[in-house]
């Protein structure tokens, strides 16, 4: 059985809603409502007119579009962008173009994913030690190159 997630569009932006382009897609499409340009090797605010209800314990993230990475080098710097259950305003992406040249977007194009999950039920919990492990503290590259 489906989970309900509730949403609204913005006034004349219900052209705009999120879909999946395939039955079995694990993402819906987010667009653009508004023309805008993305300047090299700077972040831009894209607003998608869409408002968000989740339920308690779920989560939506925001990625990027694999297609727009590899062919025009633009990226969500946060990604995934993290849209938690008790947030109402509008959904927007923080788009950021690696590349050389201005990137356009049109309103109505899809400039990110979204996806929607379950949380799992998890509490942290303080502890004086913890266990060993093979691996210990060593991140960041320390297992080499390859």
């Amino acid at each position: 059985m489906a989970t309900s997630v509730k949403f609204r569009m913005n006034p004349g932006d219900e052209d705009l809603t999120p879909g999946r382009a395939h039955h079995d897609d694990a993402a819906f499409d987010l667009r653009s409502r508004e023309n805008t340009s993305l300047p090299p090797g700077e972040v831009t605010v894209v607003p998608t007119g869409l408002f968000l209800e989740l339920p308690h314990g779920f989560e939506a993230q925001v990625r990027p579009r694999s297609g727009l990475a590899a062919k025009h080098a633009i990226t969500i710097p946060n990604a995934p962008g993290t849209i938690d259950a008790g947030y109402r305003g509008e959904v927007c992406v923080i788009m950021f173009n690696l590349g050389k040249k201005e990137y356009s977007v049109s309103r109505g194009d899809r400039i990110a994913q979204m996806v929607i999950q379950r949380l799992p039920d998890i509490e942290l919990v303080p502890a004086e030690s913890l266990a060993e492990s093979k691996r210990g503290s060593g991140g960041f590259g320390s297992t080499g190159l390859n």
